[in-house]
């Protein structure tokens, strides 16, 4: 099988312009489950993984939003598509290095995913642009109803739903926002930050979860607590720091602006020039280039309708995208430096000169 028609398709976080807003990228909320009566799957033998495998996707065939879904399993697909899924936060870094008895659900959006056999028998996770916890809890709460009619689940009255990690124990939930902190980046306070949000029991994490770096000044940051809280209980109490780091962010991003415009705008046409004429862009690069255009265009140096670009982008110029836009089997960092340049070259070639006037 292929991934093909889902890299080709618009979906939820890379083509939709609802919901855009200046500092949070996307929300997600996550919920493990695991079937009754059935080891975890670190524990389940091969045979006992595939019965847990067609028994979930028989559940999830069901589901209205499965219409037109992709089923992946993970010993049909290569490791490059694994990596695209990875990059586009559709499967995690477990998912990715199995093989046998486990695999997705993937919808035509890509804004629901279910992982099946990856730490837990099932992960339902809901992507949705923006900061948009109301509408991503409303839609998982009714697939994990739907599911639970069809399957059951293992479930304690004391504790609430068994996970294979204890950390997930009770709602085992995560809601979390991939949020753009370039301000509070550069003035040297995303230290200070993560230290007071994990004393209030949220993680800050970078872009790809724990144990990635932060590139483009993008953090993801999430409840920690899943025991002893409501689902509800939990968003409203992160949906409430969220809001705080939004306000840090944009009296930082005041502030840099009031004290030294000139070097902030400075940052934001040097990358502007940088992904309009390089010829080789590392991953990284691009990552931090890009982070500044959409710092640009929430300070009205460009356009704001560009926004949508520079989040698809954000994804697309990862390096499993880069190569399998290419279509090429091998293919070294050197290769992929300049196919990614080309192709930012060619974006930004739409993208009209930054507009200083209203910061002179």
């Amino acid at each position: 099988m292929s991934i093909r028609s889902l890299f080709n398709s618009k979906a939820e976080l890379t083509h939709s312009p609802k919901s855009k807003c200046p500092v949070v990228l996307s929300t997600r909320i996550r919920l493990a489950r695991n079937l009754e009566g059935y080891p975890f799957p670190g524990w389940a033998g091969a045979d006992v993984r595939g019965q847990i495998v067609e028994l979930c996707l028989a559940a999830i065939a069901k589901l209205p939003p499965a219409k037109n879904a992709t089923i992946i399993r993970a010993e049909e697909i290569s490791d490059l598509e694994k990596q695209i899924l990875y990059e586009r936060h559709l499967i995690s870094r477990e998912l990715m290095s199995s093989k046998a008895g486990s695999g997705a659900v993937v919808t035509k959006d890509q804004s629901c995913v279910i992982m099946i056999n990856e730490e837990d028998h099932l992960r339902i996770q809901i992507l949705r642009n923006g900061f948009n916890f109301k509408r991503a809890w409303s839609a998982i709460d009714l697939i994990d109803s739907a599911i639970e009619e069809q399957l059951s689940y293992a479930f304690s009255s004391k504790i609430g739903y068994l996970t294979a990690c204890p950390t997930n124990l009770g709602t085992g939930m995560r809601a979390s926002s991939m949020m753009h902190l370039p301000a509070l980046t550069l003035a040297n306070q995303m230290e200070k930050v993560i230290r007071a949000v994990n004393q209030l029991g949220i993680a800050v994490r970078g872009l790809f979860g724990e144990g990635s770096d932060a590139s483009g000044s993008i953090f993801q940051i999430s409840n920690q607590t899943t025991l002893g809280e409501t689902e509800e209980a939990i968003i409203k109490r992160l949906s409430s720091v969220l809001n705080t780091v939004i306000e840090q962010e944009m009296n930082a991003r005041a502030k840099l602006m009031e004290v030294d415009s000139s070097k902030i705008l400075d940052k934001v046409t040097r990358a502007y020039g940088t992904l309009r004429h390089s010829f080789v862009i590392p991953s990284s690069e691009a990552m931090n280039q890009l982070s500044l255009i959409r710092l640009g265009i929430d300070l009205e140096v460009l356009p704001q309708d560009h926004r949508a670009l520079v989040d698809r982008l954000l994804i697309e110029c990862q390096p499993g995208h880069i190569q399998y836009a290419s279509k090429k089997k091998k293919m070294d960092s050197v290769e992929r430096d300049i196919l990614r340049a080309a192709r930012l070259r060619e974006e930004f070639a739409k993208v009209p000169d930054p507009d200083l006037s209203k910061n002179n």
